[in-house]
């Protein structure tokens, strides 16, 4: 199917926006260049998505800024922590948590989308959302190797350094030490959004491709600020907030750098580029 996905993708821009790529903010001053990209994480293999810009970019950047370390033992070390921390304790399921008539949602959409029910019903509510995300990107095709972050660290140049805004345990605990009523609430959201509309992913990719911000934002970040206010503040009000230290420190000494983080960081009021633009910087992009 990620065939088809592409093709469609690659026609839609064709017909409407041949120049078309996710968008790009540039970030200047008088002797630093701050370039950040906002990634999907998962995608299918053979999608033409990097625009000029931030190959341009990549190849003069001193250093280059990811949420996580982009390696295998820190791929390794999420999987591992997820797998500790996501189970619920011996007795309790997740169908009882939710109750009857989600528990009778969240059973279609497993079966649905091919995943296995008991391995569902034996994760918190936030590994669970990921593992059913998991589904509905794979079929679509996509896959966290062909994702941006993979791309981008193996097009670096030897001499850029890698640095991280997060590391495996901080980022899994972000999930893991959410309330649990926001946790069901994100989750009853993402099945909803999964029976009624199966097709979303596309959706996301179309907006993202075109480098559309109004679509980004109502299909990355409106969902989940409506289910849950408190789980987005959590997730990407307070770590935008959080990241903008490392950004400011980095502006006030001097060179190239590009961050690469997920788009939804990017986009809105509480997006990096409009921070950075509320303290002064010039900033080019949407």
């Amino acid at each position: 199917m990620w065939k088809s996905l592409v093709l469609a993708l690659a026609a839609a821009l064709a017909a409407g926006a041949a120049q078309a790529r996710p968008p790009v903010w540039t970030v200047r001053d008088r002797d630093s260049e701050l370039v950040l990209f906002g990634s999907v994480h998962v995608l299918p293999p053979g999608l033409d998505w990097k625009p000029p810009a931030l190959d341009r970019a990549l190849k003069s950047a001193d250093d280059v800024w990811f949420e996580l370390p982009v390696d295998a033992a820190s791929e390794a070390e999420v999987a591992r922590l997820a797998a500790a921390q996501g189970v619920l304790p011996p007795g309790q399921t997740l169908s009882a948590m939710l109750g009857p008539p989600d528990a009778a949602r969240l059973a279609r959409v497993a079966q649905a989308f091919g995943a296995s029910m008991p391995l569902i019903d034996r994760l918190e509510p936030w590994f669970a959302e990921v593992v059913l995300a998991v589904t509905l990107y794979a079929r679509s095709g996509g896959t966290a190797d062909a994702g941006v972050e993979k791309a981008v660290s193996a097009a670096l140049p030897a001499t850029a350094v890698r640095r991280s805004f997060e590391t495996p345990a901080e980022q899994v605990a972000l999930f893991d030490g959410a309330p649990m009523p926001e946790q069901i609430a994100s989750l009853d959201e993402t099945l909803g959004e999964m029976e009624t509309d199966p097709h979303q992913y596309e959706q996301l990719l179309a907006a993202w491709m075109a480098g559309d911000v109004a679509a980004l934002d109502r299909e990355a970040l409106a969902p989940l600020r409506k289910a849950s206010p408190a789980l987005f503040k959590r997730m990407l009000t307070d770590r935008n907030a959080r990241w903008m230290g490392p950004l400011t420190a980095r502006l006030a000494g001097k060179g190239r750098t590009v961050v690469v983080v997920g788009v939804g960081h990017l986009i809105g009021s509480g997006g990096l580029p409009a921070r950075l633009r509320a303290l002064g910087y010039s900033v080019e992009g949407p």
